[in-house]
């Protein structure tokens, strides 16, 4: 049938094998040598590591945990928000940022999103604030810096703390400064899918303040400032030495394998760019993205049929994300209804995340773009019969 793509080539939406068999021989002995001195849990891996992030990041601090999700709730934790505070932030994440909020006792308070960047817009942030808001807590959403200079300079105004979550934005810069670096402290997630991905959980973060760097190590450890002391309430969130020597080994990767992800990104631009029903993502700055995620956002065809249909040709697709965050069940009491974030709500009923890894090939991202063209532009019937002589 004209117009249709018959090749067997499959894409995988993330090959994370592949990465770790490049420089398994590296992640190997790292391994190794923590096994070796049965130094498993904190220990001479996380120290390296985080000395090795913080000044990566351009912070003074770091302080290693077991999950970006612990980053944020430490955070928190430590900047004493709590029962009766607000924290603003996006509904177009994963849940994990809210999870934070919510752990602490305090309320997530939503505002909508950019249609360029799909980042919080901090013109809505402003809008939001009142006397029980305490902090902004802004998403680097699929890789991209959010407008920082317009959300550092709203946070200062009205006195309120801004703590990143860049679980998604690892080596992202913003006006020559890495993301990462602006707010009071800022959060990571070493999921394995990350930019920056361990070989299990883990999470970290960076901030200039020691006094907070000092909160979150003892948080961390059961709110100990000595062997069997604890001093408040505390928590295991402690990071795995075996982890942490991983991402060391990762971290002397990680702008190479961003600048891979670019450029992925601009073929699939080029490719993409004269396909009726497709809108592509936009860098706002240069190196403000990184590539974490490459989505676009579909018309003309519904968007989880379209993704089906891929799958149907050996392309896999991922959405990220579906439902906004407070129209979760968890959330209902927060009394959201349809239609308060027509951004947000848009975006995520279009969005769909085509494969983007560092090592995805020049032949996969011209198949995936060929195969997304034929597919937008068969007719309902014409994909119908290809279906049923399959």
């Amino acid at each position: 049938m004209p117009g249709t793509c018959t090749s067997s080539l499959q894409v995988p939406f993330l090959d994370l094998g592949l990465q770790n068999r490049r420089i398994w021989s590296e992640l190997q002995e790292a391994i190794e040598t923590v096994a070796a001195r049965s130094q498993f849990i904190l220990g001479p891996a996380v120290e390296r590591f985080e000395t090795a992030f913080a000044p990566y990041v351009g912070r003074r601090f770091c302080v290693g945990v077991n999950s970006g999700t612990s980053a944020l709730h430490m955070t928190l934790a430590a900047c004493d928000i709590g029962p009766g505070d607000d924290v603003i932030t996006t509904p177009h994440t994963w849940i994990s940022t809210s999870w934070a909020i919510s752990y602490v006792g305090a309320r997530p308070v939503f505002v909508d999103i950019d249609p360029v960047t799909c980042n919080i817009d901090p013109q809505k942030v402003r809008r939001a604030i009142t006397p029980r808001t305490k902090a902004i807590l802004p998403v680097h959403l699929y890789g991209q810096a959010c407008e920082m200079d317009a959300l550092c300079r709203i946070a200062r105004e009205h006195d309120l703390l801004l703590i990143e979550d860049a679980a998604q934005a690892h080596g992202a810069v913003y006006d020559g400064r890495r993301i990462g670096s602006f707010g009071k402290a800022a959060c990571y997630s070493f999921y394995p899918g990350k930019n920056l991905g361990a070989l299990g959980e883990g999470g970290a973060v960076v901030t200039d303040d020691e006094e907070l760097a000092e909160r979150i190590r003892r948080l961390r450890d059961h709110a100990q400032d000595g062997r069997h002391h604890h001093v408040e309430l505390g928590f295991n969130t402690r990071m795995e030495g075996i982890q942490a020597a991983v991402l060391d080994v990762k971290l002397r990767y990680l702008d190479g394998w961003n600048a891979a992800r670019a450029r992925h990104a601009r073929q699939y631009c080029g490719a993409l760019a004269d396909v009726p029903g497709v809108q592509l993502p936009t860098a706002v700055q240069p190196n403000a993205h990184v590539w974490h995620l490459f989505v676009i956002l579909v018309s003309g065809m519904d968007r989880d049929e379209l993704q089906k249909e891929l799958a149907e040709r050996g392309v896999a697709c991922g959405v990220h994300y579906p439902t906004p965050v407070p129209f979760q069940p968890v959330y209902a009491h927060l009394g959201y209804r349809r239609g308060d974030f027509p951004v947000a709500e848009d975006v995520m009923r279009r969005c769909l995340s085509l494969p983007m890894f560092p090592e995805l090939e020049d032949r996969q991202i011209e198949h995936v773009a060929e195969v997304l063209r034929s597919v937008l532009q068969m007719t309902p019937l014409s994909r119908f019969r290809e279906r049923g002589r399959g």
